[in-house]
């Protein structure tokens, strides 16, 4: 059997492992001392509580199929409310119905929901017509160019936000809204580009989140066992280097290296450090790697006495709100699982070039996102526990030309057979999609292997 290294623990490098089945025999290597990346559970107040991702997309099935295949389907738990509110001057206003990463696609619900200026509504409505989108751009300056920077600054921006932890100002239309891009591509009208890419999206039944009842961070322990991989933690893979038979990769202390040997490497890391394994192997797509810039944040999990929070399952709070707080979750009202006499909220504080908020300790930091908390939400109850998670580096910001990047990567990676990079950094930053890129970067190292091993017979045949 070839035998393939998975330099990640991550559930984008769990979700290949998993994928490779017993094709091969599989070795997952990470320099951290466990497996999960983002993904991780632990108790706070004496609750399970997700100290990262807390939710998949249920209507994309890589993520519930996954669950399912490896014995959690009867874990499989979806939000009691999926209603949530918008920080507007102070006040809290509901998320409009119909909205595309926050661009409006129903006017009406807009005007219903308060949360633009009479000034702005008028632009909205007027919607004024523009050129077909051309080239990649910022959502930012598209939409802002076309209705208004009150648009972004309100909607649009604090949704961004909550995925990608960046700014509508920086990040890329084609990455990160594609069906807008496209369909803009053929209407001059945002609002009718948004109305019709809703229109275009395909119908499915049913809740449009999903997580796991013993937390989404219980996911990476179950693939990792149906796998059956065998796992080296704690150890650090520098550099990947391509042999005769396949490939080497050094890992470990520089003084007393270790080395492994493999017939086919899938690279599930974030960018940077995998720009420094490919530096040999693939140097153009190292470089373009190298590109990529990451957000950090910290998840500051706070347990209160029973409490009445406003109603709906959290707050966006726009930047312009001028908090450090970007984002709440009122998990025990999210989840049903979660309801008991302790009410979970937790608050997410880092933006893309803005860590200041985070530059304090965790007890600073969480004392801070208390009187935000506060401050939002009218509750003055003090937290029993909280717990603070950093993310420094967590997430990829998809800048313009992203696609483009991806591409490159691609490229120059298919140059050298065996070899396939997943996660994160590429084509999505959600628990199905990062599932979804390591079960392709599974199928094109076997693919890769069966060529090879079709050569090798051709030419043994050859040779008589």
């Amino acid at each position: 059997m070839p035998h393939i290294v998975v330099v990640g623990a991550g559930i984008a490098g769990l979700a290949a492992a998993h994928a490779l089945g017993r094709a091969a025999s599989v070795t997952v290597v990470d320099g951290a001392q466990r497996i999960g990346g983002k993904l991780t559970t632990s108790v706070v107040a004496g609750v399970p509580v997700d100290a990262g991702a807390e939710a998949m997309l249920a209507r994309s099935d890589e993520g519930v199929a996954l669950a399912a295949e490896v014995g959690l389907a009867e874990e499989i738990v979806h939000p009691a409310t999926s209603s949530a509110s918008l920080l507007i001057g102070g006040r809290l206003c509901p998320i409009p119905r119909g909205t595309l990463m926050g661009v409006p696609a129903d006017i009406e619900a807009v005007r219903a929901a308060g949360v633009l200026s009479d000034q702005a509504m008028g632009r909205l409505e007027e919607d004024p017509p523009g050129p077909p989108l051309g080239d990649d751009a910022t959502v930012g300056s598209v939409i802002g160019g076309r209705l208004g920077r009150e648009v972004v600054d309100r909607l649009v921006d604090p949704l961004l936000g909550g995925v990608y932890a960046g700014r509508a100002d920086v990040l890329s239309l084609q990455a990160t809204v594609p069906a807008l891009a496209r369909a803009l591509r053929l209407r001059g009208s945002v609002v009718a580009a948004a109305r019709a890419a809703v229109a275009a999206a395909p119908r499915r039944e049913g809740p449009v989140f999903a997580t796991l009842r013993s937390g989404l961070g219980s996911l990476p322990a179950a693939v990792a066992r149906a796998s059956g991989a065998d796992f080296r933690l704690g150890l650090t893979v520098r550099e990947v280097l391509r042999t005769e038979q396949g490939f080497r990769l050094i890992a470990g202390a520089v003084p007393a290296p270790s080395l492994l040997d493999a017939d086919a490497v899938i690279i599930a890391v974030p960018a940077p450090k995998a720009s420094r394994m490919l530096g040999v192997v693939a140097p153009h797509a190292a470089y373009e790697l190298s590109r990529i810039e990451y957000a950090s944040t910290a998840l500051i999990t706070l347990a209160y006495p029973r409490t009445a929070f406003p109603p709906g399952s959290g707050v966006l709070v726009p930047a312009s709100e001028g908090r450090a707080v970007k984002a709440l979750t009122f998990s025990s009202q999210k989840w049903e699982h979660l309801a008991g006499d302790i009410a979970i909220v937790r608050a997410s504080i880092g933006r893309h070039g803005d860590a200041s908020a985070l530059q304090v300790d965790d007890d600073e930091l969480a004392a801070l996102a208390q009187l935000e908390i506060a401050a939002i939400t009218g509750v003055s109850a003090r937290p029993v526990e909280h717990r603070v998670t950093r993310w420094g580096g967590g997430l990829p910001q998809y800048a313009v030309g992203h696609l483009d990047r991806v591409r490159r990567i691609q490229t120059d990676v298919e140059q050298v057979p065996g070899l396939a990079v997943c996660g994160a950094a590429y084509e999505g930053v959600g628990v199905p999609a990062c599932i979804r890129s390591g079960q392709l970067a599974a199928a094109r190292v076997l693919a890769d292997l069966a060529a090879r091993d079709r050569l090798i017979g051709q030419e043994v045949r050859d040779n008589g």
